[in-house]
């Protein structure tokens, strides 16, 4: 498996979550989707560590982004044979088309924002 042992998120990588998070996206969601843009495949150990997050958090964020089509999980047996077998991500899109796929989602969100409002405006003045 291709991983990198160590990783820690950059100053731009943590910045870069800020914004997906100041943007709507759950924080553990944001971190995970950036770490994961850094390698081929993890363990969710990894993703804890590189990104300060607890195993529940990470469990989350990993489901969603299998919802989402972001990445996908395969599961590999214990290098003993005992116990649970280990979750491994790895991304299926590029940080850019996630970004993409936010963006639309958000531009969606404005949309139907402007339209609630429109309709708002238009009740209001024909009371």
């Amino acid at each position: 498996m291709n991983q990198k042992k160590s990783f820690a998120l950059s100053k731009n990588d943590k910045r870069a979550a800020q914004l997906f998070a100041k943007l709507g996206m759950p924080k553990n969601l944001a971190k995970t989707v950036i770490y994961l843009s850094h390698v081929d495949e993890c363990y969710n150990a990894d993703i804890e560590q590189a990104t300060d997050l607890k195993q529940p958090e990470v469990s989350i964020a990993t489901r969603e982004l299998q919802r989402r089509e972001w990445t996908k999980k395969k599961r590999v047996p214990k290098k003993n044979g005992k116990g649970r077998p280990l979750n491994v991500y790895s991304p299926t899109s590029q940080l850019s088309e996630i970004l993409k796929d936010f963006e639309q989602e958000k531009l969606k969100e404005v949309e139907e924002i402007k339209s609630d409002i429109s309709e708002l405006k238009n009740l209001i003045e024909n009371r």
